[in-house]
């Protein structure tokens, strides 16, 4: 062999291990990723998804509620204060939490979501849903939502004092004016309170709460969280039919009846328009009660008289 053949020779050699080498160092780079990925699909992975977890991360909306004044106006206080109508509050609070969580709610359907009516206006009932979703909102281990569905005469969001800080709401969400029902859940400066507004009003209020889609909302609520207290705000019963629809596709109702105002004959009227299979509380607001210093007192008092699953 020649010097120019075994310089060639030499050459190809040393081409082939070259080419071994390269390829051995494809094959260790292939094994070190997982199993079945791709390569495009192991750089998509280690980018930050878009999802939405939780309405809480996925709207960007938030009121502030100002405490402080809420508590002056009688509202269950978030701080260390004890005040009596946080004891009334919680009374309440356990009855509803009972039947949601408890024994009870395999009996109910919807048992974690709670209508809160009266038999006509001005009985309080606005006033008590409130309380009874910032009472909610103390506890450790649950959230609560507080959806202002009387679209008529919508006054959740003035008591609060945040009219000016939302916008779409209950209203937008039905009539197909907003596709996504967490672009109206507003998150708020208590941790575990979200809300949602009525929305402006409209001259197919009433009909949309009965509507179908009102009742997959309802059912959303239930299931989307089931650890979760839904706090609705609905009409009067008397005088509007929906709300017989609206409050039968909660588990549990609340009544709210005025001391020395509300007619029996009324209560009555509306209880009839409940399904049998739900729970019924009342609840007496503006009762008189005894003072140990002034020997009587005008406030708001509690109590859950009854259940109708019991």
């Amino acid at each position: 062999m020649s010097t120019i053949e075994k310089a060639l020779a030499k050459q190809k050699k040393a081409e082939e291990l070259k080419k071994q080498q390269s390829s051995l160092e494809s094959t260790q780079n292939i094994d070190k990723r997982e199993p079945g990925i791709e390569p495009t699909e192991q750089i998509n992975e280690q980018m930050p998804a878009d999802t939405n977890v939780s309405d809480s991360h996925a709207s960007a909306k938030t009121v502030s509620l100002k405490l402080d004044i809420l508590d002056e106006q009688g509202y269950v206080s978030l701080s260390t204060n004890r005040k009596l109508i946080n004891e009334e509050l919680r009374a309440i609070k356990r009855k509803v939490l009972q039947n949601a969580f408890g024994g009870l709610s395999k009996t109910l359907k919807a048992a974690n979501l709670v209508t809160v009516t009266s038999t006509r206006p001005g009985e309080g009932k606005s006033f008590c849903a409130i309380n009874l979703a910032l009472s909610i909102a103390l506890e450790q281990d649950k959230t609560v939502l507080l959806v202002d569905a009387d679209v008529l005469k919508p006054s959740v969001s003035s008591k609060l004092d945040i009219k000016h800080q939302v916008d779409a709401g209950l209203m937008e969400y039905l009539l197909d004016e907003v596709t996504d029902v967490t672009d109206i859940i507003y998150n708020t400066n208590i941790d575990n309170l979200r809300f949602i507004p009525a929305g402006r009003p409209n001259h197919l209020s009433t009909e949309l709460l009965a509507s179908e889609k009102m009742a997959q909302l309802a059912q959303e609520f239930v299931t989307r969280y089931p650890d979760r207290i839904v706090v609705m705000d609905a009409p009067p019963l008397l005088g509007i039919n929906e709300t017989a629809v609206l409050a039968n596709l909660a588990g549990q109702v609340l009544v709210v009846v005025e001391e020395e105002k509300t007619h029996l004959s009324e209560l009555k009227q509306a209880v009839e328009q409940i399904d049998k299979d739900k729970a019924v509380g009342f609840v007496m607001n503006k009762a008189k009660k005894q003072s140990s210093t002034t020997g009587y007192g005008y406030g708001y008092a509690y109590a859950y008289a009854s259940n109708t699953k019991n």
